[in-house]
């Protein structure tokens, strides 16, 4: 019998974030990723509840609104200036650039747009204001260790390697 996902249970999974709209996938993760159910919050609380009592091999969609995850669209985060005003190392679509704050913060913003004239960078999360397909393929369940239930993730003590104790050579 396939374990179910609850408290404490060790959770490998691969997800897609695709716009419910369109279908067009918005985000993925390039690895699996994994954690401890109920001991680590890698996953937004509305995802993680619907895993809950899933069970490995199973994929799942979950529709979420980008606002209760990302917040809500703030239009005094949008800026537009003149190009020549802007570094020509930003002056492509998608580039990110780490701005600060005022009070010395961090702030990620991305270039949205861009003509002969004028740029345009947004300091919104892209997937904010937009409603979302989560979709979920659950790898694996299993009992979590004492050690990953405290970290919240799997623990590794060494390379992740299968090894034939007879053939290791000494360099």
């Amino acid at each position: 019998m396939k374990e179910t996902i609850q408290h404490d249970k060790y959770v490998e999974l691969n997800y897609k974030v695709l716009d419910e709209k369109t279908g067009q996938v918005l985000s993925t993760v390039e690895f699996p990723i994994g954690y401890v159910h109920g001991a680590d919050q890698v996953l937004a609380t509305q995802v993680t509840a619907q895993l809950e009592g899933r069970t490995e091999g199973e994929v799942i969609e979950i529709p979420i609104d980008g606002n209760l995850i990302y917040g809500a669209r703030d239009e005094g985060l949008v800026f537009t200036d003149n190009i020549e005003n802007v570094p020509e190392e930003y002056r492509e679509i998608g580039m990110k650039i780490l701005m600060e704050s005022e009070k010395g913060e961090p702030k990620e913003f991305i270039v949205t747009r861009m003509d002969d004239k004028t740029l345009t960078i947004d300091g919104n999360n892209p997937l904010c204001g937009r409603d979302l397909i989560f979709k979920l393929e659950i790898l694996k369940v299993r009992e979590a260790t004492p050690e990953e239930i405290e970290a919240g993730t799997k623990v590794v003590n060494g390379p992740d390697i299968d090894h034939d104790p007879d053939r290791i050579v000494p360099i």
